[in-house]
């Protein structure tokens, strides 16, 4: 292929995909009991190991990465071939501005090539899924432009529906205030969260009770319809497996037939939402509505 396809690892993609298809990542960076870390999807400290780190009391920080960090990644790329960059949202954080700034520079220094940039309004498993259709077409050998016109297209179809064991981590992002917190621990209320038509997450509900909370999702789910024929259906948790597996029962009663993946949230992600965290991700017919 005259181009590479990258994508970051705010997508959460499991590393055994991203082996299979050798695709290129941009490893984000996070900060855990005073020593850095690059989220390296489960290679240097895997996911278990993590969140117990954080039952355990363990505050991880996430950071922007700089524009110096991307022009490490980009330029051997660019030196050798175009690139399609697809980025997670930059709703969710300010360093797509340093992708931008590098992208800038670097087609000055290699002007015969191209470099595009997209902006999924995505993060983790809805994220992931736009990356594997998009490799999929790559892989089929469609031009660059005709992929990223297919994300561009595609991309707010593509959804997560997330559910938080315990609100103290939203709480501590700031997402909640603590009185909200108090009463909502007190209540057994759980969030449902989802990803928003501009990119951000939204929270569109609460339900009393964590199996209550999983079938919410699954139900919500389907009424955007995802074809099983277009898409596997991803399941994410943060090291709570029993829950992935029973929200897979409830998804496959919803879609039959569909191919259903359970991969993990991955470090950046889970520091904002907590060990327990389960989301379902799935490319819908019907695009997002909040």
């Amino acid at each position: 292929m005259e181009y590479v396809l990258m994508t970051d690892s705010d997508s959460d993609l499991p590393f055994h995909l991203k082996e299979e298809y050798d695709i290129p990542v941009v490893y984000m960076p996070y900060a855990l009991n005073g020593k850095e870390y690059f989220d390296d999807l489960g290679q240097t400290l895997d996911h278990k190991a993590y969140y117990d780190l954080m039952r355990e009391g363990a505050a991880p920080v996430t950071s922007a990465l700089n524009e110096e960090t991307y022009l490490e990644y980009f330029d051997p790329i660019l030196e050798k071939s175009d690139l399609l960059f697809i980025a997670f949202s930059s709703k969710m954080s300010s360093t797509i501005q340093a992708v931008y700034a590098a992208r800038e520079k670097l087609l000055k220094k290699y002007p015969e090539r191209k470099f595009t940039v997209v902006d999924t309004l995505s993060i983790s498993g809805p994220q992931t899924l736009l990356v594997l259709k998009a490799h999929a077409l790559y892989r089929a050998g469609k031009p660059m432009e005709e992929v990223a016109a297919w994300v561009e297209e595609n991309k707010l179809r593509s959804q997560g529906l997330f559910t938080v064991d315990d609100l103290k981590y939203l709480k501590r992002g700031g997402r909640i205030s603590a009185a909200a917190a108090t009463v909502g621990t007190m209540l057994d209320l759980k969030p449902i969260i989802a990803e928003a038509t501009d990119g951000t997450l939204q929270s569109i509900d609460k339900v009393r009770g964590r199996k209550k909370a999983i079938a919410y999702l699954a139900d919500k789910m389907a009424e955007f319809a995802p074809d099983p024929a277009e898409s596997p259906i991803i399941i994410l948790h943060a090291d709570a497996p029993e829950d992935a597996e029973r929200a897979k029962t409830l998804v496959l009663q919803k879609v039959p037939g569909a191919e259903v993946l359970i991969e993990h949230v991955g470090p950046v992600i889970g520091a904002h939402c907590g060990p327990g965290t389960v989301a379902i991700c799935f490319i819908g017919t019907k695009q997002r509505t909040p």
